[in-house]
């Protein structure tokens, strides 16, 4: 492969934003990828007939791989070529997709699930990375950063209406053939628009920092998802303890380092850390909300996989209005009050779900969606472009696996701290009638997909079941939106506001 192109310094305008395009698809692909898979379960499941433990790593394998691997990914990009590294993992991309899609058992999903989680964390720190070399100018850079944002949080959110459509009319593998033309178009277009990047004088890799740097991600986010299902148990401490022990030999060893996997000492800088902190509890509320709010839609409210989707794109929407009005926010109000103020409209939004979730007219959900969308967005944004100006370009890679790495915590959060506040809620609101089978009565209260598969659905039952869920998904937005608001003190208190010059 041929990498001998301008310096992304000397691009035409055109260039520049054409190559943004590209990144942003790649983006979109991963986000869509990541929210499209939960609704694939029921089919999959009938299909290939997997077992409990095999469903949970169809699941698993994928976070597991992408978090895990992302600091070495932004590493290896760094040294060998961003562009590389990102047309190599879309084209790997690719393939793992379509062994997922024609996947003939639980072994081999799980197998290609795998590879799609390595094939992302190549993905994911490359695009930022060349962002940053890419646009050299602050005021650029940061549009850039709004729609490489806006690309992400619009994948989460249309995942689930795209995925709803082709669960509709096709078998379940249609939702990994989706990302076929997306990397057919991303690997095309990549080798013709992208500029080759890299840190000249990378230095010596150093294999323990690698593997220290998974150990450190893995068994944390393992023991995060499986803490709601699993509850405090030996496997969960040991892990936890796992990867709190080597975090610190990391720690200890990139300050020894002269050329280190990652610059430790930028979490010195309270900035920095204020930065990094926002990014991960704005990807919380955001899909942590939707990670609830599809349930609701289609259990409580009766909406098909479809409708669901749709009836949250006003959230999509807001966060696409984000790329007008970040260099307004920041011109105006610098950097981190505007951080700030994002985060408590989001908050808003979402403190104003619990009422309007109780409406029978959908309107008034729409309208708490869109500052929800509106807030996440514009945080994520600043935020992502924060962590990105505070590293030199030549380690852009190994500075946006930090971002990508807050955003990956920040979905394993989302779902597992809100998610088993809803479980909790929900068993402690229900209130079913005596007469009930114990059996029924098990499964029922188990959670409200199992009740509404066990339940008579007019029954008073299944009412108080739908009763239960939303008085839990109420308590839940309000604990989010407290969580988003110490976010925002946070914010404006460690994070500098320079105005920048519109």
């Amino acid at each position: 492969m041929a990498l001998t192109f301008a310096p992304a310094s000397t691009l035409s305008p055109f260039r520049r934003w054409a190559a943004l395009g590209v990144l942003a698809a790649a983006v979109l692909l991963l986000a869509i990828d990541g929210t499209v898979l939960a609704l694939a379960v029921p089919s999959l499941t009938a299909s290939l007939s997997p077992t409990a433990e095999q469903i949970i790593w169809i699941g698993d394998i994928y976070s597991l791989a992408l978090a895990g691997l992302l600091a070495l990914m932004g590493n290896l990009a760094d040294r060998i070529g961003r562009k590389l590294v990102l047309l190599t993992g879309s084209t790997l991309f690719g393939l793992a997709s379509l062994g997922a899609a024609f996947a003939t058992s639980a072994e081999s999903l799980i197998s290609a699930r795998l590879l799609l989680g390595v094939a992302g964390a190549t993905l994911m720190p490359s695009t930022l990375s060349l962002i940053r070399n890419i646009f050299p100018d602050d005021a650029e850079r940061t549009r850039a950063v709004a729609i490489w944002s806006a690309a992400f949080a619009g994948g989460s959110a249309i995942g689930p209406m795209i995925g709803g459509f082709l669960l509709e009319h096709f078998w379940w593998g249609s939702v990994f053939l989706i990302n076929l033309p997306v990397i057919a178009v991303v690997v095309i277009a990549g080798f013709l628009l992208l500029p080759e990047s890299k840190d000249p004088n990378p230095g010596r890799f150093d294999l323990p920092s690698a593997l220290l740097s998974m150990l450190a991600v893995v068994p944390i986010v393992y023991a995060i998802t499986h803490l709601a299902s699993a509850g405090i148990s030996p496997l969960i401490v040991a892990c936890v303890a796992l990867g709190l022990a080597a975090g610190m030999i990391f720690v200890r060893r990139q300050r020894r380092l002269p050329n280190p996997m990652l610059d430790v000492d930028l979490f010195r800088n309270p900035a920095f850390t204020g930065a990094v902190a926002a990014d991960v509890v704005s990807i919380f509320g955001l899909i942590g909300l939707l990670f609830f709010f599809s349930q609701y839609l289609q259990f409580v409210r009766g909406f098909s996989p479809l409708q669901a989707g749709v009836a949250e794109l006003p959230a999509t929407v807001a966060s696409v209005v984000v790329i007008g009005l970040v260099g307004v926010a920041v011109a105006r109000l610098g950097r981190g009050r505007a951080i700030a103020l994002s985060l408590v409209v989001a908050a808003v939004g979402l403190a104003l779900v619990a009422p309007a979730a109780g409406q029978a007219s959908y309107v008034w959900l729409a309208l708490c969606l869109a500052p929800v969308g509106l807030g996440v967005g514009l945080a994520m944004t600043l935020a992502a472009d924060a962590i990105l100006s505070a590293a030199p370009p030549h380690k852009a890679g190994s500075v946006s696996a930090v971002t990508e790495t807050a955003n990956e915590l920040g979905v394993v959060l989302g779902i597992a701290v809100l998610g088993s506040l809803i479980t909790t809620g929900y068993r402690t609101e229900l209130s079913l009638p005596g007469e009930l089978p114990e059996a029924v009565r098990a499964r029922a209260e188990d959670s409200l997909g199992s009740a509404l598969t066990v339940l008579a659905p007019d029954s008073a039952a299944a009412q108080a079941a739908r009763d239960a869920f939303l008085a839990a998904m109420q308590t839940t937005s309000l604990v989010a939106a407290a969580v988003i608001l110490v976010a925002a003190g946070l914010a404006w208190w460690l994070i500098p506001s320079p105005r920048r010059p519109r």
